[in-house]
């Protein structure tokens, strides 16, 4: 048997053809979480504001994930450790009691973890490239594996709690034309929050090169 075993035909055993080497992601680090999301602000349309202004209480019915937004950053301290930083963006839709009248809204939720991602000093560069890469380019790739949330709770409030506010946010268009309609900001004198449970797996990866057998 050959010391080493490298690309092109393989004769020792019939079904293996050829040895093929390949270019894939390789996972360096990852996490799994179960996030309980409490009394996340739910910025309702324009149209469901007279709703909730004049309802008792709500329900949750369901909350879809419609987007997520990955950022990596390096951490100084810690070398060949990164910062992921995830933005979720749902749509939350309720009910009203006792109207039963159905209201959707917006409500978005920030989470960060640090995750190894090795040492990466490499910048890749192919005949594809149209520009010079940036200086990101050996950057470790973020991944975020997540299910729409499950609607736990939802609540009706007089008073605000402490929140950042989406005003403050540069929210994608494709978030905002989903609801086909404007989202109340200010919204009026009560305020709707919901927990929702989430489920996510994040992981880390880099390029990397593997020699596989061919069938």
């Amino acid at each position: 048997m050959a010391d080493r075993v490298v690309p092109g035909p393989v004769n020792d055993n019939d079904c293996i053809k050829q040895a093929v080497c390949i270019n894939t992601r390789k996972i360096m680090d990852a996490c799994r979480d179960k996030d309980c999301i409490e009394d996340l602000r739910v910025y309702p349309t324009v149209s469901s504001l007279p709703y909730i202004e004049s309802a008792f209480s709500v329900r949750p019915k369901c909350a879809q994930l419609l987007q997520c937004e990955v950022k990596v950053n390096e951490i100084c301290l810690n070398r060949g450790y990164y910062t992921v930083d995830v933005t979720y963006f749902y749509k939350i839709s309720g009910e009203t009691f006792p109207a039963n009248q159905a209201f959707t809204g917006l409500a978005v939720f920030d989470k960060r973890v640090m995750l190894f991602g090795s040492e990466g000093r490499v910048r890749s560069f192919s005949s594809g490239d149209c520009c010079v890469p940036d200086a990101d380019s050996s950057m470790p790739f973020a991944e975020v594996d997540a299910v729409d949330p499950i609607a736990l709770h939802m609540t009706l409030a007089e008073t605000a709690l402490p929140d950042p506010g989406i005003d403050q946010r540069d929210i994608p268009q494709s978030i905002l034309d989903s609801f086909g309609e404007d989202i109340s900001v200010t919204g009026g004198t009560r305020h709707v929050y919901v927990t929702l449970g989430q489920f996510s797996i994040i992981r880390l990866e880099r390029n990397t090169q593997l020699l596989i057998p061919a069938y």
